[in-house]
């Protein structure tokens, strides 16, 4: 896939990367800062990115649902 592909792609366009920042900003607040009983982060920014990128590649056009779609498919 060359840059101008990239560019071109819809999910990557600027209401799409909105609903993404939208979408980690949502996650982030719900599950970032959740611990195991270790003290280390229960949930991973890894796991929250790929729930994002899913979610707008499936063509969501909002996030409600974003948190109940990641705890039953990526925690």
């Amino acid at each position: 896939m060359t840059n101008l592909e990239v560019i071109e792609d819809w999910r990557y366009s600027e209401d799409r990367m909105e609903l993404r920042r939208h979408g980690l900003t949502t996650l982030l607040k719900e599950y970032g800062s959740a611990l195991d009983q270790y003290g280390q982060p229960q949930y991973s920014n890894q796991s929250m990115y790929e729930c994002v990128h899913d979610w707008v590649s499936q063509g969501n056009v909002n996030c409600l649902g974003i948190s109940d779609h990641y705890k039953k498919y990526y925690s």
